[in-house]
């Protein structure tokens, strides 16, 4: 193993909350080393629970630790003229510099993106907002909630009313592609010798995964509504109930579909049923047909029966179930690490793996997200050798 395939970058992250410090957590988890800036009050995620754990004067949020392993922790005030040119040291040593401040205010505080590449013309600047950093709706604050429903996601989530995604969909998607803006900005640096600014935002992450539902409208003009539990465009392809608990099941094909068929005891000829387009047209009567046979025996009778026909199928997991699912941690999707005032502590890992290394992610070790400051007197120690 080594210490992974970024471990030659240094990263500083002046983000907060979560879609910043994810795509920053995103390069730490491939080795890079990632130097948190925070303010004196620290990332507002610190005080974002409960849940909290540890004792009073020694609580830590858990959804802090969910964004910010694989870094260290640094406290400047971007408005004490010190501390800013502590800040300008670290500039000129970076690879990579994250920021998800409202548009003008990283101008206000000395930090254009010209004075950042006047410091250091190899500098790659990811910067995310909540609308894009122009057009005439670019001052708008980020919020994932707010992104949701004007991004559309709600519009196609839920059943009788709109719903948002169980996890703060739109701030982790506008992590994962600031970072990959990252990943292609640092490659073409190689060609170049010179950085550039990536720009992404909320509202790009909920449109860019809109996918066949985008098109639905862009190229059809049919505006799609709530998808419930059930795929708009595929049948059978969604959640049934049974005598026990609900199970999915996914028939992608035609052939699929007949092996239910054969599976269950059903004629894959039926009139109604003969093709997806009339699975589709008919859903409400196919679902009618095979609750009804589900009706009969447990979710785990069906799951054994499906699977040996080669349906693709499955439980509605939760969290506690997932995490102490053996597949799960098979593929190193939990990592053990040792926190400065919690102890060891489990986190969900990267869900990348490279072939060398058995865990996620491509670091050798990982290590726990960050107290306040907790590297600071290191870093400038650092910065003065």
């Amino acid at each position: 193993m080594t210490d992974g395939p970024l471990s030659d970058l240094l990263v500083l992250d002046l983000t907060r909350a979560l879609a910043g410090p994810h795509a920053a957590m995103m390069l730490g988890d491939m080795g890079a080393r990632v130097i948190k800036v925070e303010s004196p009050t620290g990332d507002d995620t610190r005080s974002w629970g409960p849940p909290f754990v540890g004792e009073p004067g020694e609580q830590e949020s858990t959804y802090f630790m969910s964004a910010n392993r694989n870094k260290e922790s640094i406290v400047l005030d971007l408005k004490d003229e010190a501390d800013r040119d502590v800040l300008a040291r670290l500039v000129e040593r970076a690879d990579v510099l994250m920021e998800n401040f409202r548009v003008g205010v990283l101008d206000r505080l000395g930090f254009s993106v010209e004075r950042l590449h006047e410091l250091n013309p190899r500098l790659v600047v990811l910067s995310i907002t909540g609308f894009g950093h122009d057009g005439p709706e670019a001052k708008r604050a980020g919020y994932d909630q707010i992104a949701q429903g004007e991004g559309g996601l709600m519009s196609l989530t839920g059943t009788a009313a709109p719903t948002k995604v169980g996890v703060p969909i739109a701030d982790l998607l506008a992590g994962m592609n600031g970072a990959y803006g990252v990943l292609a900005a640092l490659h073409e640096r190689e060609r170049t010798g010179a950085g550039r600014v990536v720009r992404t935002s909320l509202l790009a992450g909920m449109v860019g995964v809109h996918a066949f539902q985008g098109t639905r409208w862009t190229v059809a003009k049919e505006v799609p509504g709530l998808a419930g539990d059930h795929h708009p465009s595929i049948a059978p392809y969604g959640m049934f109930a049974t005598a026990s608990a609900p199970i999915q099941i996914a028939c992608g094909s035609e052939g699929l579909w007949r092996a239910l068929c054969t599976a269950l005891g059903l004629d894959a000829a039926e009139e109604r049923f003969a093709t997806n387009p009339q699975r589709v047209a008919h859903r409400d009567e196919l679902i009618a047909v095979l609750e009804g046979l589900f009706a009969a025996k447990p979710a785990e009778h069906w799951l054994a029966l499906l699977s040996d026909a080669g349906i693709p199928s499955g439980k509605v997991r939760s969290l506690d179930d997932v995490y102490a699912w053996e597949q799960t941690r098979s593929q190193g999707l939990l990592l053990s690490v040792e926190h400065a005032t919690q102890g060891t502590v489990e986190l969900p890992g990267s869900p990348i793996r490279f072939d060398d290394n058995p865990f996620s992610g491509g670091r050798a070790a990982h290590t726990a997200p960050p107290t306040l400051d907790q590297h600071g007197p290191a870093i400038r120690e650092w910065l003065e050798s």
